[in-house]
Order: structure tokens, then C-alpha cells, then sequence
């Protein structure tokens, strides 16, 4: 594939992994709206205080790093996108802290986790260093929330440990459909080449104002990128470019449908699974809320939220939180 045919596939998909064409900063500085602007107030404390609580817990497959919040007998495990780590989660585990002990991982690859030299970055690898945190923080059972790269995790880990899992809520993901969705086929092939994090998401960090452009990572991915904190980029952004062989390991394996055939297991799993979809997702399309409302053995329904972009969790955690509780009151 040359590049332009490289690029304009990029810019056509414009989110999972955060492609788009670099884009000119030119008109991006305007006037910040006060709300805007307290929104990036709140994220930068956020970020801090994310920051210091973020501790490591060895694995077989490397240091996980982890954030936790709340001290509830049950617990609940929240699982990111690409290319986050689990600050996309901050404010819904604000929210349900009171009602869970709330437990967020780095995906081996992403974030701030050390993957082993041997350790498997595919979906599959991640399950097994899931189960292994779990064992190692003395959690049996989790509510699982999950969304985009997340999301097929959390399927595999409802279907290998049905009895870890009390329930399972799905933002905009990954389905046996669409994994990886056909437009991160121009993400996988500048990974293989180890291209990715340096062509695309350096650009970003570099200027956050092209970040937030609308053809940036905040432009396609959020409904709302003025509000976007310069600190959100460098917390996502930051680990990916100092160490983008992880990343890129990361991406590389997902390259295989890791659901195929996945929907027997799901159709016989008892754990009460809602789905949420954001209906302006330019990569994961409605289809994929279609296929998901008739493929689980205890559907709560779908949600769809009209204007939701990729990462709509991260704009919406009140939503996240109300439905996630009316969902655990179910299990």
C-alpha cells in the first residue's frame, strides 16, 4: 500500500487507534468556552491525582500498572480502548467507587504496563494477565465495563472464566463482526512496520491544538475536543511514543479475529450483558450494537446514543455510571 492510498484509508476509518492525516493547527486556537475551559481544569487535576495513584502489580506477564478506588466487598474491573490506558474510566469510577471496589488495568502494550519479553499482547494474553491480576489483588468475581479494543477482552473473559464474571457492560466495541473493524487495517500495517506511534501520534503530542483539530485523535474520537486538557493527551499519549515497540506489539496482535466463532459461548453465558453504543462511531459501526443485542444468553439491551463518538464513556461517565448500577442491581 503506498501512503496516499495509506493515508486516505487512515483518515476514511479516523479513530481506534487514533489515525488520522496530520492536520494543520490553523484555526484550532479559538476563543475556549468557560466550560470548556473547566473541563480542562478538572482533567488536569484528574491526571495528577491519577498519576499518584497509580500503582504495579507483577505478573507473569510483566508489571500491570493499576489504578484502584473504593473498598466494596464486590468489585468491578474496567477495561480501555486504543490508544488510552484506564484514565479513560476516571470518571465513572468516580461515580461507582461508593458502590464497588473499582479496579483498572493497563492493557499489556498500552499505557503504563511493562510487558514481559515473552509476554502475548492478543487478546487472549490479556485475559490470562487479567485472571492473574485478579488472583494476585484476592478478587474472585467482577462486574466488567468495557469499550473499543476492551470490549473483545472482555467477551474472551466472559466466555474463558464465566465464573468470574457477575455481569458485563459494553460500550463501542470489537465484535466476532467487525475484529478488528476493517478500517484499522491501515493502523496494523504501520505498526508492523513500526510506524505508527512516530508518523501519527507524536505529530499530537507535539501540538495539542492538532490533537484537538478535527482531524486529530480528539476531533474524531470525541464529541467535545475543546474540553480535551493538554494533560489527557500526554497521560494516553506519553507512554505510546517513549515506548512504541509495546504499542506496536500491541496493535500487531490484533491483527487475527480473536472472536471467531465466539457466539455459541456468548448466546450460552447467563451473565446479564447492556450494551451502550455511540451512533456517530466512525469505526465501530451500528451493526456492531445490532449483532451484540441478540448474541448474549442474558441481554439486557442496547442503549444507543445519538451524537456518541469512539470514546463517549470518557465525555459521559454519568451515563456510564447510571446504567452500570441499574445493570449490577440485575446480576
Amino acid at each position: 500500500m503506498n501512503r496516499r492510498s495509506l493515508l486516505k484509508a487512515a483518515i476514511a476509518f479516523a479513530a481506534a487507534a487514533g489515525v488520522a492525516r496530520p492536520a494543520s493547527a490553523a484555526g484550532a486556537a479559538k476563543e475556549l468556552a468557560p466550560a470548556d475551559a473547566a473541563l480542562r481544569a478538572e482533567a488536569a487535576r484528574d491526571a495528577r491525582a491519577w498519576r499518584a495513584s497509580r500503582r504495579f502489580v507483577a505478573t507473569s506477564a510483566g508489571r500491570v500498572a493499576v489504578v484502584e478506588r473504593g473498598r466494596c466487598p464486590q468489585a468491578a474491573l474496567f477495561l480501555h480502548g486504543l490508544p488510552l490506558n484506564s484514565f479513560q474510566w476516571r470518571g465513572a469510577i468516580a461515580r461507582l467507587a461508593p458502590h464497588r471496589r473499582c479496579i483498572a488495568p493497563d492493557f499489556l502494550g498500552l499505557g503504563h504496563s511493562e510487558p514481559a519479553p515473552q509476554a502475548k499482547l492478543d487478546p487472549e494474553g490479556q485475559v490470562a494477565m487479567l485472571a492473574e491480576l485478579l488472583d494476585k489483588l484476592g478478587v474472585e468475581k467482577v462486574d466488567v465495563v468495557a469499550s473499543d479494543s476492551g470490549g473483545a477482552v472482555a467477551q474472551l473473559f466472559l466466555v474463558l472464566h464465566p465464573e468470574r464474571v457477575r455481569s458485563l457492560l459494553l460500550a463501542n466495541c470489537d465484535t466476532e463482526l467487525d475484529c478488528p473493524p476493517p478500517a484499522m487495517q491501515p493502523v496494523i500495517e504501520l505498526a508492523k512496520q513500526g510506524k505508527f506511534a512516530q508518523e501519527w501520534l507524536a505529530p499530537w503530542l507535539a501540538d495539542k491544538d492538532k490533537a484537538r483539530s478535527p482531524e486529530g485523535l480528539g476531533g474524531i474520537c470525541y464529541a467535545r475536543p475543546a474540553a480535551l486538557a493538554d494533560e489527557v493527551f500526554e497521560t494516553y499519549l506519553r507512554p505510546l511514543v517513549d515506548n512504541p515497540q509495546r504499542l506496536h506489539g500491541y496493535i500487531a496482535a490484533l491483527e487475527r479475529n480473536a472472536l471467531h466463532g465466539i457466539k455459541p459461548a456468548l448466546k450460552a453465558s447467563t451473565a446479564p450483558v447492556r450494551v451502550l453504543w455511540g451512533m456517530a462511531d466512525e469505526i465501530f459501526p451500528p451493526r456492531g450494537a445490532d449483532y451484540l443485542e441478540q448474541a448474549f444468553g442474558n441481554s439486557k439491551g442496547v442503549r444507543r446514543i445519538e451524537g456518541g463518538k469512539l470514546f463517549w464513556p470518557e465525555e459521559q461517565p454519568g451515563l456510564v455510571a447510571r446504567e452500570a448500577l441499574a445493570l449490577w442491581r440485575s446480576a
